[in-house]
């Protein structure tokens, strides 16, 4: 029986080295990310009490010509540890209020390097450019046992509170051992291909991978913008908005994501 037990134990460890010498782990690429905003539920909160006859008018006139859910294309190219998000040029241009509000954008260019845990990211605020270099964001994770299939990868899911107020939800793969994921969202023990802002209504799922070699020079670093440092910006902006009252802090929220 002893025997027997010891041999057991033998066939399972080499099922696993050799389950592990052959695990395909992608280290180089690029991500087509999608961004939804759900339009519909953004402006409705913005109004909130403030809504009085000519903004409810303006609301059901944009419901009656808009989507509501506003979809946006971005990739992220990974290499050597270091990623580079770049949003896709948008093909129509909003010509309403609503439609131009920050959520429905997506502006920021971002590059990061791990291995100095340094990030610099181009942010369009209005008609202002920053350039904002600064030690990348750490987040307090909090992973789960609960997963699902994102672009033929398996993810783990995982929690977190930024900015005080921002539930964050995240699914990772650890298939793609680079801690990055879309925007400023890393941190995980893999690449974060699913994200959600569950209070905010915007989500950003990957919808394609591919596993190939990436020359790191192909990778996009931001250098037009007033430099800054992320504190530089949150002071910058809550300066210009301390008298915007809701508007302010919810504008705030979103470019300082």
């Amino acid at each position: 029986m002893k025997k027997l037990i010891l041999t057991v134990i033998s066939s399972l460890f080499c099922t696993a080295l050799f389950a592990q010498a052959n695990a395909h782990f992608t280290t180089s690429g690029k991500i087509e990310y999608e961004k939804r905003v759900n339009m519909y539920a953004v402006i409705k909160k913005r109004l909130g009490n403030d809504d009085n006859g000519f903004a409810s008018q303006a609301f059901d006139n944009y419901k009656k010509n808009q989507p509501q859910f506003k979809t946006l294309k971005s990739t992220l190219t990974f290499t050597n540890n270091k990623t580079s998000f770049t949003p896709a040029p948008v093909e129509t241009v909003s010509n309403n209020w609503f439609g131009d509000m920050p959520e429905s954008h997506q502006d920021n260019i971002i590059y990061t390097d791990f291995d100095t845990q340094v990030s610099t990211s181009s942010k369009k605020v209005f008609e202002e450019q920053f350039l904002v270099k600064d030690t990348v964001r750490k987040i307090n994770w909090k992973i789960t046992d609960e997963t699902r299939e994102i672009a033929g990868y398996t993810c783990r899911r995982a929690n977190a509170l930024i900015m005080d107020s921002i539930y964050v939800v995240a699914f990772y793969s650890d298939e793609i051992p680079v801690s990055g994921g879309p925007e400023s969202f890393t941190g995980l023990p893999g690449m974060i291909l699913g994200l959600a802002l569950p209070h905010d209504n915007i989500t950003w799922f990957a919808t394609s991978v591919t596993d190939v070699t990436v020359p790191e020079a192909q990778l996009t670093i931001p250098k037009k913008g007033k430099a800054t440092t992320y504190k530089g910006l949150e002071t910058t902006l809550k300066k210009v908005m301390k008298d915007w009252g809701t508007w302010g802090q919810s504008y705030l929220k979103i470019f300082l994501l």
